[in-house]
């Protein structure tokens, strides 16, 4: 399967989530909560550092979950930014 080229804002929007997991990651390890979530701490790299920029919905919720971080305050983080950004809603 070929997937469609990100579009500059959606890599923009990548990269706030993953400063957000980073926030919300403190002072405990990568790999203590990549464990934690089930994931590698190679993903959870690739998505603080925006290189993963569309993780998919059950890597968000089993991070969110490991994080202590409910899937409504990443979202209305991101759609806050999103709104003061460039007017993009966030979206699938």
């Amino acid at each position: 399967m070929v997937r469609t080229p990100l579009a500059p804002w959606e890599r923009r929007r990548g990269e706030r989530f993953g400063a957000l997991l980073r926030r919300a990651r403190g002072e405990r390890s990568m790999v203590e909560v990549a464990a934690a979530a089930g994931v590698s701490a190679e993903t959870l790299r690739k998505i603080e550092t925006g290189r993963a920029p569309t993780p998919a919905f059950f890597t968000v919720v089993a991070l969110a979950t490991a994080l202590g971080v409910s899937l409504d305050e990443l979202a209305a983080a991101c759609a806050e930014q999103e709104a003061a950004g460039d007017g993009r809603a966030l979206s699938a």
